[in-house]
């Protein structure tokens, strides 16, 4: 009977420097560890003093080395390693081993790049990147005048790009903020909804004030909004205007139709940038209408200095079930496009 050669087992020891306690690598209660072991099942890892070596299957025991280094080198920061940037760590790894993580120009970034590039600091904490697409998107903010970020919810998309604008303000590269939402009636005209012009509206643009909230002095925000510094205003209020030495966010983009995604663009001034962020699987335009945001995929395609950042479920930052539920209704709208196909190719 012919046995099955097995693998050959290699072996490695990560040291850890006596200056970072092994707590900030091994997590409380060696919750990061747990986590590890997890992620590498065939091998075995140990902890002796602050000696860690896995044994097992040679690319398993080279990943593992890697992401602990990976791990040293966010600590030597200051910042401090959670269950969730090793989870995203180690997902990263696996990408770049996989040959996926080379971008365009060839160059893969390490788990340490992504989680130690600050966008900015305000209230006792950091704003940063917390995926590869994520640090992408917002590398593409530095380099293009127009980006779009395409990706389901939670993917940081408007967040990452308010950052961004907050940053730009703070070093004087742009003298004002513009904040704008089509602001999708649902239902309901806005001119039978009680209250003032402002109260109407104020529900179509809430999440953008809420995002602000974080990363300013709320003190500061009125202030701000009254010396025209930060604008937050629905997308019809931006006709006719020509937009100079801003930097303009064009939040939940899917809902707007291919007319008013072309007066947004024209709107673009000189020393501007423009950020819009959408999900095109949750427009909430009238039947019949055409996204705006679809359409431009393919105008704008291949134009210079126009840039498509796409996040996936994969990028989702809020809890990891909702990563889940958008992979499921995902798998489930595939499941129906393929029925519906079948059901006309059956006629």
């Amino acid at each position: 009977m012919t046995q099955t050669p097995t693998q050959p087992q290699a072996h490695a020891q990560i040291t850890i420097p006596a200056k970072h306690p092994m707590v900030t690598v091994l997590g409380s209660s060696d919750s990061l560890l747990r986590v590890i072991e997890k992620a590498f099942p065939s091998a075995d890892i140990h902890v002796r003093g602050n000696v860690i070596s896995a044994v097992g299957d040679a690319t398993e025991v080279a990943l593992i080395q890697r992401l602990f280094d990976e791990m040293m080198l966010v600590l030597r920061t200051g910042q401090s390693m959670t269950e969730d940037a090793v989870e995203r760590s180690i997902a990263m790894l696996r990408a770049s081993a996989n040959g996926n993580q080379a971008n365009g120009d060839g160059h893969g970034e390490t788990p340490a790049e992504v989680l130690t590039q600050n966008i900015l600091s305000s209230r006792g904490r950091t704003i940063r990147p917390k995926t590869l697409n994520q640090k992408r998107y917002v590398d593409a903010i530095d380099k293009h005048t127009i980006v779009f970020g395409i990706g389901p919810a939670g993917t940081g998309k408007t967040y990452l790009a308010m950052a961004k604008a907050v940053q730009a303000l703070q070093s004087k590269q742009v003298t004002r903020i513009i904040l704008t939402r089509p602001a999708v009636e649902a239902g309901e005209r806005l001119g039978f909804l009680p209250g003032t012009l402002y109260e109407k509206i104020d529900p179509y643009l809430r999440p953008l004030y809420d995002a602000l909230h974080d990363m300013l002095d709320p003190d500061s925000i009125p202030r701000l909004m009254a010396a025209g510094t930060i604008e937050v205003a629905p997308l019809a209020y931006m006709r006719g205007r020509t937009l100079n030495d801003a930097f303009i966010i064009l939040d939940e983009a899917q809902n707007t139709s291919a007319e008013q995604m072309k007066m947004f663009l024209t709107r673009l001034g000189f020393d501007s940038k423009i950020v819009i962020t959408g999900d095109v699987t949750q427009v909430d335009l009238p039947n019949g209408t055409k996204s705006g945001l679809r359409q431009v995929q393919d105008i704008l395609d291949g134009v210079d200095d126009v840039h498509f950042s796409r996040l996936t479920s994969q990028d989702v930052v809020r809890h990891k079930l909702v990563g889940r539920i958008v992979d499921a209704y995902e798998q489930y709208d595939s499941r129906q496009d393929q029925e519906g196909r079948g059901g006309r190719n059956g006629k």
